[in-house]
């Protein structure tokens, strides 16, 4: 695993404001459209490939590409992912939009919606007690089901890998319907 580059969102507006750099945005188009930096554009995690990098930098290899998310954990798989298959000059944003934000630095702001974070603690919580209910009182077969999650959410920690948030960011009200602005690139 190579490290990742980072940058501060403060280094990173002042170096857009003298140079005019590439900004990748890698949350759900729901999350996206609800608040971003003005500078980056989205390209959902699940759909980010080095051909867009390619195609975002008509071809330069030399472009860095700057990653920003939520927190700055996914634009940091993002940027692994993209130096696992060959791009190697991209920088993950230190604390993603979230920081970007806080700093009073300038964001997009438009329709709510509930994080994908939010939305995983949700449904694995519901899942837990519908397991945990069903196996106290219809069978202790569905014990098994708290079990699952359980697991799922160690695995998750370990491996910093969510396999429910990957589902619950394909679901329609993580999508930004045909129409809406929300500057997607797919």
């Amino acid at each position: 695993m190579a490290d990742v580059k980072t940058i501060k969102p403060d280094e990173l507006a002042k170096l857009h404001k003298e140079k005019g750099v590439d900004v990748i945005d890698v949350r759900t188009p729901a999350e996206f459209r609800e608040v971003h930096a003005p500078i980056a554009v989205n390209v959902p995690l699940d759909k980010l490939s080095a051909a867009h990098i390619k195609e975002r930098t008509n071809g330069n290899a030399n472009a860095t590409v700057y990653v920003i998310c939520q927190s700055g954990n996914r634009s940091s798989m993002a940027c692994q992912k993209l130096i696992e298959s060959g791009v190697t000059n991209v920088v993950s944003v230190e604390g993603g939009t979230k920081a970007w934000d806080q700093l009073g630095l300038p964001v997009n702001r438009g329709k709510k919606t509930i994080s994908l974070e939010r939305q995983v603690r949700i449904a694995a919580g519901f899942l837990v007690l519908i397991g945990a209910l069903l196996g106290m009182f219809v069978n202790p077969w569905f014990s098994g089901l708290s079990a699952f999650v359980g697991a799922g959410l160690m695995f998750a920690g370990i491996t910093d890998t969510c396999g429910m948030a990957m589902m619950l960011a394909k679901m329609p009200w993580n999508q930004v319907a045909t129409g809406e602005k929300a500057q997607c690139r797919v």
